[in-house]
């Protein structure tokens, strides 16, 4: 994770939380939280460095459309992502 942009950590995070978003999917979540467009141009790269990085699986739904899904290595990226953040982030009682 360490070596993952902000954006590709946000987008992590959106197919992880969705059942095989397709892009435009992944494409409205992070227009919601960053409150402006994403473009094509920035979505669909980072989505590709996950899918080199082995974090997502990428497939095909149709001739137009590919789904995405997080790997079982994605999920620990992130569980050990949330581990090291709650030593510094305690939930307050």
């Amino acid at each position: 994770m360490y070596d993952l942009t902000g954006f590709q950590r946000d987008a992590l995070y959106a197919i992880a939380g969705q059942d095989e978003p397709k892009g435009l999917a992944i494409k409205d979540e992070l227009d919601n939280y960053y409150e402006s467009e994403i473009n094509h141009g920035r979505l669909y790269p980072n989505l590709d460095e996950l899918v080199e990085k082995g974090l997502v699986e990428k497939g095909e739904r149709d001739k137009r459309t590919n789904y995405y899904k997080i790997t079982q290595r994605g999920r620990r990226e992130i569980d050990a992502r949330r581990e090291w953040e709650e030593q510094y982030v305690a939930a307050e009682a």
